[in-house]
């Protein structure tokens, strides 16, 4: 799920154990700041902070936003992941 409220945003996804959430802020004209990641405990290893990232970068690309990987995972998973190499500004 997504919400935003001005230019702060986030991915999330509600769990039985608790809440996973990607935060963002947008800073005009062109960036989106990825901040902080967090899963909710016992969903670690299931890939649920990538399924938010993926999320975000697809909404990036639509909006002809680049993201900025400020958070420590966002920026090791775009290492990670060549194939997201042009959603970043780093």
């Amino acid at each position: 799920m997504h919400e935003i409220n001005g230019t702060k945003g986030r991915y999330y996804i509600v769990h039985t154990t608790g809440e996973s959430e990607l935060v963002y802020a947008v800073m005009p004209p062109d960036r989106m700041i990825a901040e902080h990641t967090q899963v909710a405990s016992g969903q670690e290893g299931d890939e649920i902070g990538l399924m938010m990232m993926r999320e975000m970068i697809a909404d990036a690309r639509s909006k002809g936003l680049v993201i900025v990987p400020h958070c420590p995972f966002v920026n090791e998973q775009r290492r990670k992941h060549p194939e997201f190499a042009r959603a970043f500004s780093v």
